[in-house]
């Protein structure tokens, strides 16, 4: 008799997930960073919420496996919350990028779920950071899990979480931010150092 918990459809619906991704989407993710590593450019990871998470975990990888330069606006509560509360949510994110000096050589990496929807008012500021690596003529790139969100439809290069089960879209496309992330790091054309273990 086959088992019918949560346990068991949750870890079903990851294996079909992980049949599903599109791998050359994945590939192109690779060839940008190659390209932004050989330029000497830098990485910023955007996201809110789990994602921000995701972001801080990305960018030890990135730099430690890939020497890759890379930065998260997240793990800096005290500028980001005092760019919150002087110029608002919406804008903290692209105004911590100004900041950075954010060039053309760089790259902005957005984790999201959604990936930012303007009218609805979810992750805005994802939608300005986005915007505003594009004024500057910085690549962009994305690891979500909605394909008619902001990112999905504006980056450069997004890789798009297949949704299984519409109840479950956040914690899939979360833990497969951090799947496909490891992918890319543990690839030996960007792999610059082994890890430990």
């Amino acid at each position: 008799m086959q088992s019918t918990s949560h346990t068991t459809t949750y870890l079903r619906e990851t294996a079909e997930i992980a049949a599903l991704v599109d791998v050359a989407t994945i590939d192109l993710l690779v060839t940008a960073l190659l390209d932004l590593r050989e330029r000497g450019g830098r990485v910023f990871f955007v996201g809110v919420g789990g994602s921000a998470a995701n972001c801080s975990h990305a960018v030890n990888d990135f730099r430690k496996l890939c020497s890759i330069e890379a930065y998260a606006p997240t793990d800096n509560v005290a500028e980001l919350t005092a760019r919150i509360n002087d110029q608002g949510w919406d804008d903290a994110i692209s105004s911590w990028l100004a900041a950075s000096n954010l060039t053309s050589n760089d790259a902005v990496f957005v984790l999201s779920v959604g990936g930012g929807d303007e009218q609805r008012s979810i992750s805005v500021n994802l939608i300005r950071a986005i915007e505003h690596a594009q004024h500057i003529g910085a690549t962009t790139l994305a690891i979500v899990g909605k394909p008619d969100g902001y990112a999905a439809t504006h980056v450069d290069v997004a890789v798009v979480i297949p949704t299984i089960a519409a109840e479950r879209v956040t914690p899939h496309a979360e833990v497969f931010q951090a799947v496909i992330w490891h992918c890319i790091v543990s690839n030996p054309l960007l792999q610059s150092h082994a890890t430990t273990w």
